[in-house]
């Protein structure tokens, strides 16, 4: 029996960052997270690009432009929606979801949903705290994995 899974060296590999800047000190933080865990496993900051955005809405559309290029192994995704008293919440959640498995679907290559949704303030700091725990890192060293792994397979 064989068994496959990606390695967390991503040598060779070339990066894109789609970052909300709505919730702007959390995407921050998660931004941080994610070149933290990048610069750790290696990757050099010529081999990885960031776009920001102006909210979680427009991240499928970018990422999805950025996938038709196939000059990425892997997309990360990440901001913050946090619930406030409107359906608002509940739409954007599941729209850029969708639309970030669509796009990873479409064009057959890692977009890791790192895009927080919680239901305060608190749970977003709690998730994007400076260590490993933050979801930014677990989103980067998501997408090396993955990248290595398509390789494979």
């Amino acid at each position: 029996m064989k068994i496959f899974e990606g390695s967390s060296s991503p040598a060779g590999l070339k990066l894109a960052v789609v970052q909300s800047k709505y919730n702007d000190i959390i995407g921050e933080r998660l931004l941080k997270g994610v070149t933290d865990c990048l610069n750790k496993y290696g990757l050099k900051e010529e081999n990885y690009e960031i776009i920001k955005v102006p909210g979680a809405f427009e991240i499928p559309l970018t990422a999805d432009k950025l996938a038709s290029q196939k000059k990425y192994d892997a997309i990360i995704c990440i901001g913050a929606v946090i619930r406030g008293e409107t359906l608002h919440f509940d739409l954007i959640a599941s729209e850029v979801s969708r639309g970030i498995m669509q796009t990873s679907l479409k064009y057959c290559i890692p977009v890791i949903f790192g895009v927080l949704t919680t239901e305060n303030v608190e749970q977003a700091v709690e998730r994007s705290r400076p260590d490993s725990s933050n979801k930014g890192w677990e989103a980067a060293l998501t997408a090396i994995e993955m990248a290595d792994l398509i390789r494979r397979i």
